[in-house]
Order: structure tokens, then sequence, then C-alpha cells
């Protein structure tokens, strides 16, 4: 029996200025959805990739 393996991705680093008060309230928000951070802004990003992108550029 075969055993699949997960594709990594590469992924890029990104760094943003957030106000602290702004960061706080983000990271205890999605703390008491059970959630992360970064999955939030990845799911995010997404949807606006999806969204805006012109439709040859989307992957």
């Amino acid at each position: 029996m075969s055993q699949i393996k997960p594709v990594k991705q590469k992924v890029k680093r990104m760094n943003l200025n957030v106000p602290v008060e702004l960061h706080n309230n983000f990271k205890a928000t999605t703390a008491a959805q059970g959630l992360n951070m970064t999955d939030v802004l990845m799911e995010f990003i997404k949807g606006y990739v999806d969204k805006k992108s012109p439709k040859g550029r989307r992957k």
C-alpha cells in the first residue's frame, strides 16, 4: 500500500506594521474562535486574490 506524501509549497514571509491594539484584538478574536492569525489572514488573501485578480493570473 503506497502512502501519498503532501506536496510542500514554497513560502514567502510577509511582515507588516499593525497598531498594537489592533494586533492584540485580532489575536484575541482569532484565539476565541479556536483559530490562528496566519490561517485567517491566508483565507482573506486567497479570497481577495480570487475576487480582484485578472482572470489570467489566478491559480
